[in-house]
């Protein structure tokens, strides 16, 4: 299994775990090639995990001479050419999980089809998102008997880290618990608290109970300083996270990575960033697997996951910060209007399980040959 940094990763955790779940006497290689991948494989059941090398012709025969796997499996979308055309001249199965290719993607560019159509050409079997990401895909060179719709695994990854208890979300969350009205701000950049705050101050004066806990994208000194200095001119109270008064405090801040996923299980709401910027969104589905409608910019439409969540009703899009405070006011003055927003993110994540199982079905057919697709 290829999945190049922690994103990929996080789609294959779950077919990982139940492959091995079914199939403890199988050998599983993990590969990966962004440097922050590398603790995160560390983590992973797998027999074998290292960085993938480049994609040379020697390193290619390197990898496919020294493990002689049965299949590669890649993760979401990339693919590496050269080891695909000296894995399938080796009669390795190659497979695709989770892939998608959204409207925008460069890899629909003519440059992009010449160097990598005929990697995809040699896939031997390529679960899609969703319809029109199979589509893209067949654009792009893959077979059109070789697609099969499949789903995102990120949704049965996000509902089992919701919904599974663990002594250290427990841990992190018993100081921090509260009835007060808590919207939950994660992955935020400064083109994000541009709005978000000055619509917190607005709701703050009609409720001074409600509490924020905001987790930057960035977590240098500097930029958490910027909070700690607009929570102050504020007259809010704050605390880091840590801090012996995060408990009580109007505005939490958080100060470490790798938390911000069990910290949606205290969110009444969201807000997740990336919204404002060309870079586009971060992952709403953890929130939403929590039941935390989320708010958003409006830089979402090439975005799935929005799009869904926000025709169902768990997202709402938010332009300015008077609609931002529009929104937040009208979920803390109608219990109904909260209620029926919770349902959705949550459902909107629960409609969408089941893609780990189809995928490793699919890991399954590559490996011992078996069918049922």
């Amino acid at each position: 299994m290829h999945a190049p940094s922690v994103g990929e990763g996080l789609q294959a955790l779950p077919v990982l775990t139940e492959f091995r779940a079914r199939h403890p006497e199988a050998q599983i290689v993990y590969t990966f090639f962004s440097p922050s991948a590398e603790r995160f494989a560390s983590l992973l059941d797998a027999d074998f995990t290292d960085y993938l090398p480049f994609d040379t012709s020697h390193a290619a025969e390197s990898v496919i001479a020294s493990l002689k796997p049965t299949a590669i499996v890649f993760s979401k979308l990339d693919v590496w050419p050269v080891l695909v055309e000296t894995a399938a001249h080796a009669g390795v199965k190659l497979g695709m999980l989770s892939a998608t290719m959204p409207a925008s993607s460069m890899r629909r560019s003519r440059v992009a089809r010449l160097a990598l159509g005929d990697a995809y050409s040699m896939l031997d079997i390529v679960g899609a998102i969703s319809d029109g990401d199979a589509l893209r895909l067949i654009e792009a060179g893959v077979s059109p008997d070789r697609v099969i719709v499949t789903g995102d695994t990120r949704y049965d990854q996000a509902w089992q880290k919701a919904h599974g208890k663990t002594d250290a979300r427990e841990e992190l969350l018993a100081p921090l618990k509260s009835s007060r009205f808590t919207m939950v701000a994660g992955s935020t950049w400064p083109s994000d608290e541009e709005r978000l705050f000055p619509a917190w101050v607005a709701v703050k004066r009609r409720h001074r109970d409600a509490r924020l806990i905001v987790a930057s994208h960035e977590l240098g000194e500097d930029r958490l300083g910027v909070i700690e200095s607009w929570a102050r001119s504020n007259a809010l109270t704050f605390s880091r996270i840590d801090g012996a008064r995060a408990g009580e405090s109007d505005v939490v801040i958080v100060d470490r990575f790798g938390i911000l996923g069990d910290l949606y299980a205290l969110a009444d709401v969201a807000y997740v960033g990336g919204g404002f910027r060309s870079a586009g969104l971060h992952s709403l589905l953890e929130p939403a697997a929590f039941g935390a409608p989320v708010i958003i910019g409006p830089r979402h439409l090439d975005n799935r996951d929005a799009v869904l969540l926000v025709e169902a009703g768990g997202a709402v899009r938010c332009s300015d910060a008077d609609a931002m405070e529009s929104q937040i006011m009208r979920w803390i003055d109608s219990e109904d209007a909260l209620a029926a927003a919770q349902t959705a993110a949550r459902e909107t994540v629960r409609q969408n399980l089941g893609a780990a199982d189809r995928s490793v079905s699919l890991v399954e057919s590559l490996v011992f040959g078996k069918a049922g697709f």
